[in-house]
């Protein structure tokens, strides 16, 4: 397994991380990705650290919390092995403080959150969302206490926009409190808008990305083609309503692409974009997730080998879209173009 730095930080990684959200899966849609229990989320965190697969990322919002609690109880005994990845700020109820990132939430969310994983630490706390209603100021001091205490060793944040990440930056240096170093984006061969600004600020800002959905939210595992319309036992029957969108046209032009590199390296679906992403700047891991042994292995199998230039351009040339204004002219005309050739 490939370890890196996380953003700026001194933190290293796998390429390759675990999603959570299917151990102790209930709901709509928690319910449809997995329900792993302890006894077989176990056996995932077994087979991922026989892998090298350390970093295990989860949220309180999964299914209510069962999600750290399942992890919790897989990881008992073995804590000082393994790096924990929670999440926190999306609603957990309907009462005024059961949602955001106010002082007295965050602070409440995280104990709560320690509590259900049996640890006295996260490792990378990120904020699930942006939250208007709270000051950047006020965040960026509560995180700066959280890790002055020892309960959270490194921040981050998740489906950030932009402009908010450059502000909570600047709140840091200002006060010189610890900065941002994650950003945990959605980011696949049928969703590359992350490349169009989030990218270029990781870049710039030591934001290293940690990516969910390789797989395009279940579309890219090989079960579904031009021919091959979603399986009955997709969870997208359940769960498309929840995903990032994508044209038809699109989907199964990537797909095609992916299935002749698939055959010329000798790889899955599933190996062959996650692999892509590996390649992509500012990627620090690719978390993966499954519902079973044999989905678990068949990503782990993304590591190890490397597509070749070709092979990286087939892709890349099947999954391109023209970003949206302001980035459209960079890509249409010349005068932009030549003055910002890196946006090209």
């Amino acid at each position: 397994m490939d370890y890196r730095q996380l953003g700026s930080s001194g933190l290293r990684v796998p390429a390759l991380s675990f999603g959570t959200a299917t151990f102790g899966g209930s709901g709509p849609l928690f319910g449809a990705w997995g329900h792993s229990d302890e006894t077989e989320a176990r056996r995932m965190v077994d087979i991922c650290l026989d892998a090298g697969v350390t970093l295990f990322d989860t949220a309180d919002v999964y299914s209510n919390g069962a999600s750290e609690t399942v992890l919790g109880a897989a990881i008992k005994g073995r804590r000082d092995q393994v790096l924990v990845s929670t999440k926190t700020g999306l609603p957990m109820g309907d009462g005024p403080g059961d949602w955001g990132t106010s002082r007295a939430r965050l602070i409440r969310a995280v104990e709560a959150s320690l509590r259900r994983l049996g640890t006295d630490h996260v490792d990378l706390l990120q904020v699930h969302a942006y939250d208007a209603s709270t000051p950047a100021e006020e965040l960026m001091g509560t995180l700066d206490t959280l890790i002055a205490a020892g309960k959270v060793r490194y921040a981050g944040v998740s489906n950030y926009p932009g402009w908010q990440v450059m502000k909570a930056q600047a709140i840091a240096d200002r006060y010189g409190w610890p900065r941002l170093v994650a950003h945990q984006v959605y980011y696949s061969l049928i969703g590359r808008a992350y490349e169009a600004d989030l990218m270029p600020l990781g870049a710039d800002q030591g934001l290293g990305a940690l990516v969910w959905s390789p797989l395009g939210w279940g579309r890219l595992t090989g079960r579904i083609g031009r021919d091959r319309p979603i399986p009955a036992g997709s969870r997208l029957h359940d769960t498309e309503q929840f995903a990032p969108p994508v044209e038809t046209d699109h989907l199964y032009r990537v797909i095609d692409a992916l299935e002749a590199v698939a055959a010329d390296t000798a790889k899955t679906v599933p190996q062959v974009a996650i692999n892509w992403l590996l390649r992509r700047p500012t990627v620090a891991s690719v978390i993966i997730g499954a519902r079973t042994e044999e989905q678990l292995r068949d990503n782990l199998g993304a590591v190890g080998w490397a597509l070749s230039a070709d092979q990286v351009a087939t892709l890349d040339a099947a999954s391109d879209v023209l970003p949206p204004y302001p980035h459209t002219p960079y890509r249409q005309q010349e005068g932009f173009a030549r003055l910002n050739p890196a946006l090209v």
